[in-house]
């Protein structure tokens, strides 16, 4: 076909074609370091294939999950620091595979912008790629789309997909299990993870700090880099207790708090009685609390106040699935039980 004399380009329409074959490239080696069996993890085909026999299923229920990162992003896109919101994509969803006592086997990104930064996004990706190598999943693909007038300079948004198993007998919530007696076990937070940003970033206006000002509730941080902190992420730590039959029920305290997320793993009947004097707020919590003047059921119904997981297990179990906890590094303790309303 001939050139048109004026003829536009799609690069003058604002959509760099090369920028984005540049960043397939930086990302490679990214996916390749994911590859998990049942997964190749390469890039550049229409779809992903996975292997559920070679990941070791025999009757396997597949499990889906989609999230995002939230106003958290707004924090990185305003200090420049992009390297660890790709974790808390990964997390959001990974964890929530947990409450259906999944295994995450593989996981794709949708990444949008106004104009491609191949350097902002290949540090996205690469904290994506961090939270699936800690999540034990596959980086099989996904999408970049630049859409020039849709996002204000400098503005990104992403969504994260993940696919994950679980053999049929070991589905969650086990809800004709659940008794009144048995114990909820909490599971420490890294902080607010990826949740209740557009209230934190008021408290932020209202405190009057800048985002490089020294963070007021931790050491050697910045305010930014301190509620950048990612979301933690529980795979390999609880999957094992999950895949042994010792939880009924499990809990990801996202959106919602610590109201509105454990009911969805308690039978009708019961509720999830909390102890609240059985952990202490940890220190971002009560500096946003009280720089914000936040009541503290405004509190709980918004952050996971230090509560990552919520585990339901048996009085019999306990000892057990909590001396396997710490061992692996967690901080986990007991925070209540199931009772009748």
């Amino acid at each position: 076909m001939s050139e048109r004399p004026n003829g536009l380009t799609y690069a003058q329409a604002g959509v760099d074609i090369d920028a984005g074959n540049a960043l397939v490239e930086r990302i490679k080696p990214l996916a390749k370091s994911t590859r998990r069996a049942g997964a190749e993890a390469s890039l550049g085909g229409f779809g992903a294939l996975f292997d559920l026999k070679a990941a070791g299923y025999d009757d396997p229920l597949l499990v889906t999950t989609t999230d995002g990162v939230g106003t958290k992003l707004k924090v990185a896109i305003e200090t420049g620091l992009h390297g660890t919101v790709g974790i808390d994509l990964v997390g959001m969803c990974v964890n929530d595979l947990l409450a259906q006592g999944a295994e995450p086997l593989m996981f794709l990104d949708y990444y949008a912008t106004g104009k491609l930064d191949v350097e902002a996004a290949a540090a996205v990706v690469a904290g994506i790629a961090e939270g699936c190598r800690q999540a034990g999943c596959a980086l099989v693909g996904g999408e970049t789309a630049e859409m020039p007038g849709m996002y204000a300079e400098g503005d990104y948004d992403m969504a994260g997909f993940c696919v994950g198993a679980v053999d049929r007998d070991k589905v969650l919530p086990r809800l004709g299990d659940q008794k009144p007696g048995d114990i909820l076990i909490g599971l420490g937070s890294s902080g607010p993870h990826s949740n209740g940003y557009s209230l934190i970033r008021r408290v932020v206006e209202r405190s009057g700090l800048a985002w490089d000002a020294p963070s007021p509730f931790s050491d050697g941080q910045s305010l930014a880099e301190a509620l950048l902190e990612p979301t933690r992420i529980y795979i390999k730590t609880v999957l094992p207790h999950l895949k042994a039959g010792r939880v009924k029920g499990l809990a990801h305290i996202t959106g919602g708090g610590l109201v509105e997320n454990p009911p969805r793993a308690v039978a009708d009947g019961l509720i999830a009685r909390f102890d609240w004097n059985a952990w202490a707020m940890p220190p971002v919590f009560q500096w946003l609390a009280e720089t914000g003047g936040v009541a503290e059921a405004e509190m709980r119904r918004t952050f996971n106040c230090g509560l990552g997981l919520m585990l339901i297990v048996g009085p019999d179990e306990v000892a057990e699935v909590l001396e396997g906890l710490v061992r692996a590094d967690e901080d986990a303790f007991v925070v209540g039980e199931l009772s009748l309303p």
